[in-house]
């Protein structure tokens, strides 16, 4: 896997902080390598025509029969065709088959209302919310998510 090409996918820091707040734009291929230490199933899905990475996401915190779904960033050229759905379908069916997770668990950010919006409509619903305060003082409200994956 190519980790150049997917620390090109975030365009401007709002958009990194939407993929992990522990990362500091630009991304760098040391901080994906760094993150997967505690994450597992690192996936991309790849533009069949061009070879391109169109996407990639990774799931962590396995706890029993859940764990979360992390890191999901989108290529800006793929973005709003059809790649994030296949990603989010490969992350369950990955869960559910490889690991037996039930329950799928997400954080998204308040301001991601793409996102947000994107999650509800795959039957992700919101659990619990959480007030950070960034680096720079600011404070964040991440909403994370579940669903029943059967």
């Amino acid at each position: 896997m190519d980790l150049t090409d997917i620390c090109g996918f975030p365009q401007t820091e709002q958009e990194l902080l939407y993929v992990g707040p522990g990362f500091r734009f630009p991304l760098t291929p040391e901080q994906i390598s760094d993150s997967l230490m505690n994450r597992f199933e690192p996936t991309v899905v790849i533009e069949e025509d061009s070879g391109q990475i169109a996407a990639y996401a990774n799931l962590y915190n396995r706890c029993g029969h859940a764990c979360w779904l992390g890191n999901v960033i989108v290529s800006p050229s793929h973005r709003g065709r059809g790649a994030s759905e296949l990603l989010l379908h490969a992350m369950m069916q990955k869960a559910k088959d490889n690991y037996g997770v039930r329950e799928l668990f997400l954080s998204c950010h308040h301001a991601n209302s793409r996102g947000l919006a994107f999650y509800h409509k795959h039957s992700f619903r919101p659990f619990d919310l959480k007030i950070s305060q960034l680096d720079d003082g600011r404070k964040i409200i991440t909403v994370h998510m579940k669903k029943n994956l059967g």
